[in-house]
């Protein structure tokens, strides 16, 4: 029986080139807590952007932020927010990193803290898509030296596509988690979806063969193997179709599925 349902956001819950929610998972999501089964958005973004997209249940559902490197628990306020697990990278490697991808032509450095994401010698159209549309707090600082104690994700915005940034930093990097987050995204961090929702699980005492999870990309594949109930966008990459054979077009009928069958 299903006691959990985390989903992925960028890709599975919003298509690409969009921008929000849809509306209707609001009410679902409702009716799915009162039947006894919590939710966790489980996502490369940090909280204050998951947070602003599901401001209408803030209160009622679990963050797993920064690929599973921060993960919250529901509050009334973002800054009550009680942090569950938390876990940084070697700071050394960390900042090495960075530099690589600052040096990397054609990529921007994105870098995560708690509940901010720093940026490093980037044009203004860059910081601006990170506050507008992705809804972060951004730092800008002038140097790697300069970014925060505490490192919990490093990223490379490639807007020019993740192969051939992958094919650069891998080499030296792939140990720190590397992954693709979407089509423009390489992540590295030294958690990732999989142990986050394991964590979770933990904390709430749920098995993880109660949860059903949600994916349409690489920095999913943890989570969905954690899980008894995986499923994958069917837009997503053939390889991972093949490693997932529940696939579906659109969360939101799935979760009526699952909703129904409860009452």
């Amino acid at each position: 029986m299903i006691k959990l349902i985390a989903s992925d956001i960028d890709g599975t819950l919003i298509p690409y080139g969009e921008t929000g929610l849809s509306q209707k998972l609001f009410p679902l999501l409702h009716g799915l807590r009162e039947a006894g089964i919590l939710f966790c958005p489980a996502s490369g973004r940090q909280y204050h952007s998951m947070r602003r997209l599901f401001a209408p249940v803030a209160e009622e559902v679990y963050f797993l932020c920064e690929n599973g490197a921060i993960l919250y628990g529901p509050a009334a306020r973002e800054e009550d927010a009680p942090i569950l697990a938390r876990t940084p990278m070697p700071r050394g490697e960390a900042l090495d990193l960075a530099q690589a991808i600052v040096d990397l032509p054609g990529c921007e450095l994105l870098v995560s803290g708690d509940n901010t994401s720093y940026v490093c010698r980037c044009p203004r159209e860059y910081t601006d898509y990170l506050r507008e549309n992705k809804g972060n707090n951004v730092t800008e600082v002038e140097g790697v030296e300069q970014l925060p104690r505490e490192i919990l994700k490093v990223s490379a915005y490639c807007p020019g596509g993740t192969d051939g940034p992958q094919e650069a930093l891998g080499p030296r990097w792939s140990h720190l988690g590397m992954a693709a987050a979407g089509p423009d995204w390489v992540d590295f961090t030294l958690a990732n979806k999989g142990t986050g929702i394991r964590t979770l699980c933990k904390a709430l005492g749920i098995a993880p063969q109660e949860v059903a999870a949600f994916g349409d990309n690489w920095n999913d594949r943890a989570m969905l193997q954690a899980v008894g109930e995986p499923w994958l966008m069917s837009a997503a990459d053939p390889e991972l179709r093949a490693q997932f054979p529940r696939q579906c077009a659109d969360v939101l009928t799935v979760l009526e599925e699952i909703l129904r069958d409860r009452l």
